[in-house]
């Protein structure tokens, strides 16, 4: 292993050939605005324009500070050398090449630049070294994981059946276990009834006619199940301004909207914000929906608001009213990009800031360029909110912002829970950087992941699915309807990188930290502010300042941030997001208006989405809060349930103050 390790390390020092983005510009929309430029490490600064520079003959670098690892030590600025990049598919011409200034995220010691990966010599020497190591180890890992997963299974059900024995009901305390087995009563005359579709005459009675029936398949595919529920989904490609395509779904109802055609599904970019229209003319013939979209959490794609029926968030919203978008991050079950193969690299080097920077407004700008509004409402799950509370943070791309009537926030990832204690992600902080690549590789982690769920049965896929996160994660389906829990993990998991996943696990990532934008010694300081204020407050004899002590902990935003909502888990052992709610409240984020904020205090990290009363607890409070921060009611249609509900008015343009749940 060591002669290995040795051999790896040599590789780094030979001639390379990479391609890296230098541009001038400052994190934000208009780039028209950037001013200034970057310096690279010998102190030079590249040209005023950005491009693609293919850095050639580069001498091996001298050691660096801390956080500034990987960066060229010369680049020659004087020509342009641009990179073709092929269609998405056969009928497409809209992807375009990477030729054009990108805004450029600032890094620091909580986002270090990635890693390069330098001549094609080097770079194959690499992968060969580190696939086979990191495809055994990975087999390794999923063995131990599926050997501790089935022991907690095999004991879970031991468990249940001595209660049975012994004359005990193990469901007994469960909050809707009436209501699951009225659901399950009705989906079964539902399927015993389906005869390939609907009549005529019952169609005419019904507001949504389903296209799909009989007995759930349980497939990964969101035009099927939103089919079950008389509504349709297409599916777009969206090209980021660093060349990957992703996917990006539009659920409608058929009776209104007419499906694209495959060229207007086709991606566009990598501009994002452009002039350019809709792919679709628009219909002028009635008054628009207002757009929202959503983004999914960890491992997860954007199946995961659309697999429980009518209960779902994204069905729920779209029936209500909305225009409803759902963008599956980079990657997802089949890695594409522009002109970088899966077996590169160089396609693996991103983190959730990535996703934030590039795959968040690639969305946006899709979405608003085709329902031809100026801002939307965005609601994101886990992950999906990191990413975009990093996007948002000021030195990344805080601009993004002004695209956004609110940011709603559900099971909000900033702060660490007690879970991430555990031996198992003690062990991956617990490498160094040459073992962490040597265990788990510079592609994709643990790929198998993926693969077995190609090759296994949807409905034993759905069972393995639910055991190996119950078992890493500690989620349990107490508020879940049990008939269709396996379709959530049909929607998962998803291809992450290796180095997305040193970001969450690695022994200086989010881990260790305890906080996605704050290190360890700021989150310290910041419980020491939330002590020392509590005990002023337990003493004084007056009302204190919400806001008496934040000066002395660092606002993570400023004016350019959107209002938002949170909705956290009580019950959430992944992540503490109460605790970011307690940061809001005691007004260590002066700039950014809260318009709601709630601890479901019997929910788990996946019930914000999962629960059977996901649609009362959650659901109308997000309609509602999506409603009256919208911009332009008197030019869209008000949802469903919201007739009376009043705008918000936001406080910083003194407009009022409005009052915070």
């Amino acid at each position: 292993m060591d002669q290995i390790a040795l051999l790896v390390l040599s590789c780094s020092n030979l001639p390379f050939t990479d391609y890296r983005l230098i541009s001038s510009s400052r994190p934000g929309l208009n780039r028209s605005q950037s001013s200034g430029s970057r310096m690279v490490d010998n102190g030079s600064r590249p040209s005023s324009t950005g491009h693609y520079f293919p850095l050639q003959n580069l001498s091996p670098k001298p050691p660096t500070t801390k956080g500034k690892r990987n960066r060229p030590a010369d680049i020659d600025t004087r020509a342009v050398h641009k990179r073709p990049a092929p269609p998405a598919s056969p009928k497409d011409s809209n992807v375009g090449g990477l030729e054009k200034p990108l805004p450029f995220p600032q890094d620091n010691d909580l986002f270090p630049p990635m890693p390069g990966y330098e001549s094609s010599t080097s770079r194959h020497i690499k992968a060969l070294l580190y696939r086979p190591l990191s495809f055994l180890s990975s087999l390794c890992c999923l063995s131990i994981l599926f050997v501790c997963a089935t022991a907690r299974a095999i004991r879970q059900v031991c468990e249940e059946k001595f209660l049975r024995v012994t004359g005990h009901d193990p469901d007994a305390g469960r909050p809707f276990l009436e209501e699951e087995r009225v659901r399950a009563e009705a989906r079964k005359n539902e399927e015993e009834a389906w005869r390939g579709k609907v009549d005529i005459e019952e169609a005419a009675g019904m507001d949504y006619v389903p296209t799909e029936g009989g007995k759930d398949p349980l497939v990964n595919d969101l035009a099927y199940y939103a089919g079950r529920v008389g509504l349709e989904v297409e599916e777009l490609k969206v090209q980021t301004e660093d060349g990957f395509l992703l996917s990006l779904h539009h659920v409608f109802d058929p009776k209104e909207c007419i499906a694209m055609s495959e060229r207007q599904r086709a991606a566009r970019g990598p501009e994002v914000f452009t002039d350019r229209g809709p792919s679709r003319p628009l219909d002028q013939s009635r008054m628009p929906k207002f757009p929202v979209l959503m983004v999914h959490g960890m491992l997860q794609s954007a199946g995961t608001f659309c697999s429980h029926d009518d209960n779902s968030l994204a069905f729920y919203l779209c029936k209500s009213g909305y225009d409803v978008w759902l963008g599956t991050n980079r990657c997802g079950f089949q890695p594409e990009h522009a002109f970088l193969k899966s077996t590169d690299p160089r396609m693996w080097t991103w983190t959730p800031r990535d996703m934030g920077t590039r795959d968040l407004p690639a969305f946006t700008s899709r979405v608003l360029a085709e329902t031809g509004f100026e801002k939307l409402g965005f609601v994101a799950h886990s992950q999906g909110t990191t990413q975009t509370f990093i996007a948002l943070s000021k030195g990344q791309r805080p601009d993004l912002g002004s695209r956004f009537t609110v940011f709603c926030a559900l099971s909000p990832a900033v702060y660490a829970g007690p879970l991430l204690k555990r031996w198992y992600f003690s062990f991956i902080r617990s490498l160094s950087p040459l073992r962490y690549n040597l265990t788990f590789g510079i592609h994709g982690f643990i790929p198998l992941m993926v693969f077995m769920k190609k090759i296994i049965p949807g409905p034993l896929f759905g069972i393995l699915g639910y055991r190996a996160f119950n078992y890493l994660f500690d989620w349990s389906d107490w508020n879940w309807d049990r008939g269709i829990r396996g379709r959530g993990f049909l929607c998962s998991p998803t291809f992450i990188s290796s180095e997305s996943m040193r970001w969450w696990l690695g022994r200086n990532g989010f881990a260790k930290n305890g906080c996605i934008l704050a290190s360890e010694e700021e989150v310290a300081a910041e419980e020491e502010a939330d002590e020392a204020e509590d005990k002023m407050n337990s003493t004084s004899s007056s009302t204190p300042e919400p806001n008496s002590s934040h000066h002395s902990v660092r606002p993570w935003y400023d004016h350019r941030a959107p209002p938002m909502a949170f909705w956290a888990a009580g019950k959430d052992e992944l992540v503490d997001g109460p605790r970011l709610i307690n940061r809001f409240a005691r007004g260590r984020e002066p700039d950014v208006a809260v318009v709601h904020s709630e601890t479901l205090e019997d929910y788990e990290h996946l019930d914000v989405i999962w629960a059977m009363s996901v649609i009362e607890r959650v659901g109308e409070r997000l309609r509602d809060v999506l409603w009256e921060t919208c911009d332009v009611r008197d030019k869209c249609r008000t949802p469903k349930g919201c007739e009376n509900l009043e705008a918000w008015r936001d406080p910083r343009k003194n407009q009022g103050v409005n009052k915070v749940d």
